[in-house]
């Protein structure tokens, strides 16, 4: 699989799982701009003390985006080496995405979030369990199927 690819399913993932996190903390009342400031308090440990609602800052926005479609694509990596191969179907792939995203959320909010980032257990977990299954559901789309990607003729 290209690489270019699976940075752009990672990017692209990315930003629809944010905008799913940013749309619902903004209607929430907690701030368009909280889970990008979240993330990039990781950081500016700074932010860790932040409560809700959160407005623009600045350097926490440019951070979290960073952070946010860099880990993106690093795990769209993870999950073409392990897991999509061995998929056959699109179908099949979007539910290995799913069930990926599942597993990355359950590490993160439990595991790699109360360490590293706590403030981030601010954003609404539901909300953050759904965003990250659209962002495993959009990883499977945007991929190509290996069984696609082998039966597909060279061209000239």
């Amino acid at each position: 699989m290209k690489v270019s690819r699976t940075i752009a399913a990672g990017l692209i993932a990315s930003m629809v799982m944010g905008m799913i996190e940013m749309i619902y903390e903004a209607v929430a009342g907690d701030g368009f701009w909280s889970p990008l400031i979240y993330i990039g308090a990781t950081v500016l440990r700074g932010l860790q003390g932040l409560r809700p609602p959160v407005g623009f800052i600045l350097w926490g926005v440019v951070l979290g985006l960073m952070g946010h479609m860099m880990n993106s694509v690093i795990l769209a990596w993870i999950f073409t080496r392990l897991l999509a191969r061995g998929a056959g179907s699109r179908s099949a792939l979007v539910s290995r995405g799913v069930a990926y995203g599942l597993v990355v959320l359950v590490v993160m909010w439990y595991v790699v979030l109360p360490v590293v980032d706590p403030v981030m257990l601010n954003l609404t977990a539901p909300v953050f369990v759904l965003a990250h299954l659209m962002w495993g559901a959009a990883l499977g789309l945007l991929l190509p199927v290996p069984a696609e990607a082998v039966s597909r003729p060279a061209t000239a």
